[in-house]
């Protein structure tokens, strides 16, 4: 049974990720729209697709708490 610091620290380790997650998104964003764009239309689409790529593509909540506990060397539960 997980204590009440424990499952704080849960949440912090998830919070961490999915900001992880997010500043990921926003890079490869920025990529596609500065360096593989080539006009206005390109930029558009890139920054659209790719966010809603990465929204459709998103972790799920147990492969999240999975790669955590293996970086972090705890066990899922």
């Amino acid at each position: 049974m997980m204590t009440e610091n424990e499952n704080n620290i849960s949440a912090v380790q998830m919070k961490l990720a999915w900001v992880v997650y997010a500043l990921l998104t926003v890079l490869v964003v920025l990529v596609l729209v500065f360096l593989v764009a080539q006009d206005n239309e390109e930029r558009l689409f890139y920054s659209l697709m790719a966010v809603a790529a990465a929204y459709v593509l998103r972790p799920t909540d147990a492969y999240t708490k999975d790669k955590i506990a293996r970086f972090t060397g705890k066990d899922a539960k």
